[in-house]
Order: C-alpha cells, then sequence, then structure tokens
C-alpha cells in the first residue's frame, strides 16, 4: 500500500507514530503538508497538484486536518475523494466533527446521551437558555475549539452571562452547556477505528483545573470500558461518518455523555499510558480497507434516476405496526430494507419476517416515488410544485439579492 499522511506537523509525536507503523507493515509512506496542495477542476477529470508537480498515485489518505485550516483542508481531502482513492475520514465527516454545535445537531436525533445544550444569539435568550440546561453553574464552548481552549466553567448566572455577552461581542458562536457535576474534572477518551474501540483512557484534571485534557495538564490513566461505553464511543464516530475518531465521554448518572468528537485524535497520551499500539491499529485498518473499501453508499446509489436512500418512520397507529416486513409487501415496490433502527439499536440487513413495531425507523432504498407513497397524504409535499409567474408589483421595501 502507497499512504499519504495529511499533516502540517510532520515532526509531531501522532505522524511520525503513524509514519513508523506504516513502514514497520511494509507499507510506502509519505507525509505531505496539507497546504502545498493546487487543486485541479476539468471535466472528468479531477486532479492535485504537490508543490507544483502531479501527485504520482496514492491507494490510501489518513488526513490530519488541524482545525485551523479546516476548510482547505477539507477541500484537498475531498478532491482526493473525487480521485477514487481511500480516505480513512472523509471530508464530511470530519468537517461535521469540527463544529461542536453541528456534531451534537446530529447526535441528539439518535439515542445516544450528550450534556443538555443551548445555542442562541439573543441577549434575551441567554437566561432562559441557562435556566433549561439546569441553571448555573454551566459550561460555555467556543463551537471550534481543540484541546480544552475556548472552553469556561461559569459559576454563577451572572458570570455566564457576561461571559457570553463579552465572546457574541467579539464575534464568537458559543454553546451553553449542562455542567455535568458527577464527572467535574474527568473525563473518557475512546479511541474508535473501524467498528471497534482499540484503546481507552480516562484523564483526570490536576488542581483547580476543570478541564482533564492531557493538554492543559491532566493525568490519563488506561480503562477497560464496558460495552455500553464501547457501543457509545463507536455509535457516535459512525454517526459522524468518521472511520477514525478520538471520541470524550463524561460519565453521568444515566450512562456516557458525548461530549466531543475528534477526527484527528493524539495518539501521545493514549498510547503512553496504554502501551497499545494505537497507530498500528489504524494502519492495519486502512490497509484492510484499500483491498476492499467502504464506500459513500449513500452518494453511490442516488446516482441513478429515480433511486436513493429514504428513511422510513412507523410511527404509532400506523398501519404497518404489528407486520413483519415481507407483510408489508414493501420488497414488491422495489424497495429494500438495508438497517432497522429500533430505539437504540441498529439491526442491519433485517429479516423479512421481522415484527415492525411503533417508531421503528427503516433505512431503505429503492424507488424514491415508492417510498413518498407510504408517507400519509397529510405529511406529504408534493414532488413538483407548479411555478407561478412572479406577481407584477414586488413587495414594498424589497431588496434585490446579491446587491
Amino acid at each position: 500500500m502507497k499512504l499519504a499522511i495529511l499533516s502540517c506537523g510532520p515532526r509531531s509525536y501522532s505522524t511520525q507514530r503513524l509514519k513508523e507503523a506504516a513502514k514497520q507493515r511494509g507499507h510506502k509512506v509519505k507525509v505531505l503538508n496539507t497546504l502545498k496542495f493546487a487543486i485541479d477542476l476539468q471535466r472528468g477529470v479531477p486532479d492535485l497538484h504537490f508543490k507544483q508537480k502531479v501527485l504520482s498515485d496514492y491507494d490510501a489518505v489518513l488526513p490530519r486536518i488541524g482545525a485551523s485550516i479546516t476548510y482547505y483542508g477539507t477541500a484537498v481531502v475531498r478532491q482526493f475523494q473525487e480521485m477514487d482513492v481511500f480516505c480513512a475520514n472523509t471530508a464530511h465527516g470530519i468537517s461535521n466533527s469540527r463544529d461542536k454545535l453541528r456534531s451534537l445537531q446530529l447526535l441528539s436525533r439518535h439515542q445516544i446521551g450528550i450534556p443538555r445544550t443551548a445555542f442562541v444569539r439573543d441577549k434575551k435568550d441567554v437566561l432562559p437558555a441557562i435556566e433549561r440546561v439546569g441553571g448555573a453553574p454551566v459550561i460555555i464552548k467556543l463551537i471550534e475549539g481543540t484541546q480544552g481552549i475556548g472552553v469556561l466553567l461559569a459559576e454563577s448566572v451572572n458570570t455566564a452571562e457576561s461571559i457570553i455577552e463579552l465572546l457574541q461581542s467579539q464575534k464568537q458562536n458559543v454553546l451553553i452547556q449542562k455542567f455535568v457535576a458527577e464527572s467535574k474534572g474527568k473525563d473518557i477518551r475512546a479511541i474508535v477505528v473501524g467498528d471497534r474501540v482499540v484503546a481507552a483512557m480516562r484523564r483526570v484534571a490536576q488542581g483547580q483545573e476543570f478541564r482533564s485534557n492531557v493538554h492543559r495538564g491532566g493525568i490519563a490513566e488506561a480503562v477497560e470500558l464496558s460495552d455500553e461505553y464501547k457501543e457509545t464511543a463507536v455509535r457516535a464516530a459512525q454517526i459522524m461518518g468518521l472511520q477514525v475518531a478520538g471520541v470524550d465521554m463524561l460519565e453521568g448518572k444515566t450512562g456516557p455523555q458525548i461530549m466531543e468528537v475528534n477526527s484527528s485524535p493524539g495518539l501521545e497520551g493514549i498510547e503512553t499510558c496504554t502501551g497499545l499500539d494505537v497507530a498500528g491499529a489504524i494502519i492495519e485498518y486502512i490497509a484492510a480497507q484499500v483491498d476492499f473499501p467502504e464506500i459513500d453508499v449513500r452518494q453511490r446509489l442516488t446516482v441513478s434516476k429515480g433511486y436513493g436512500i429514504g428513511e422510513i418512520y412507523i410511527p404509532e397507529g400506523s398501519k404497518f405496526v404489528g407486520k413483519s416486513i415481507q407483510e408489508t409487501q414493501i420488497q414488491e415496490q422495489d424497495i429494500n430494507v438495508l438497517t432497522l433502527y429500533r430505539g437504540n439499536k441498529v439491526i442491519p440487513n433485517p429479516r423479512r419476517d421481522r415484527v415492525l413495531e411503533s417508531d421503528d425507523k427503516l433505512l431503505c432504498f429503492g424507488k424514491m416515488e415508492s417510498m413518498r407513497s407510504m408517507v400519509p397524504a397529510k405529511a406529504r409535499r408534493r414532488r413538483s410544485p407548479a411555478v407561478a409567474d412572479l406577481p407584477e408589483q414586488l413587495p414594498e421595501g424589497s431588496e434585490p439579492d446579491d446587491a
């Protein structure tokens, strides 16, 4: 395998370990500075140049994209994807995880624990938002930030108001998040590779510091996670669209609470405290994927006109409740059920005799018109709304776009 590691820090511990692990396994590997690429676009031939030269062929790419270059870095990764080079993390997954609000929005619709969070812009909404997340103390976070930077603890409502007002005056977007008291000063970092947790550690803050990040002086210790924590970490990474991820969790009273999913997790702390070859596990996973790659199913299957991926919800009172998948006759309508979501369970390729329950969700591939017909008539929107002529007189005060 010929592997490219995209990194602006070639001498960092993580980059060096990944390079070393690849060489030990007989792979060719190069560390390429993400900012030295030039993206070339022309009909049918997406291409890349590196340091003013046409890039040679690579089998796989391992992105290590820093927060400060997210936009350009994901553009480079996306170009590799369009060139059919396997990327350990896709541009879509990196973008999802890099924005804290976006990642929590994705996680919130699934049966995964997250701290209660609010996002507001209007000053009048701050106090109600603090109350909704459980009152002071609260955690205030910048939407983009790593290694504990931009994470503040406000012990009182007045302090929280002042911090938020100051940050917003500096054009910063902030999240207001419930403070999980039972987890004060400690969290879990799990490294997910593919569909399993390969290593985990508990990070404990020192002194008065409430942030447990190793970069903030936190002490790390190896930990063996329960199945609940492992499953939560893997599902969180998959929801983000990441194959290699560091998943940070708080140990709440009701179970794991996802705090953040990192697309470029550091390896020094976790390898040092666990003694495990995490870099090697990542390289071996990439090599296996090059031999038999996973693909972006939604992107590939939606190319067929009239066919695509859709999610069918089975509400209480639906005519499908109590029927097996076979009895619904959806396969006769050119619809195939790929996955059944039931509560916090994920059932891939469910049997045809599986009986449906209320609140089930079916992830399907098939004829879009057939799937739309399964939506109740009152809730169904018209597929092709008629386009009317503009009124003769535009509303008063209207302004043209892009003036």
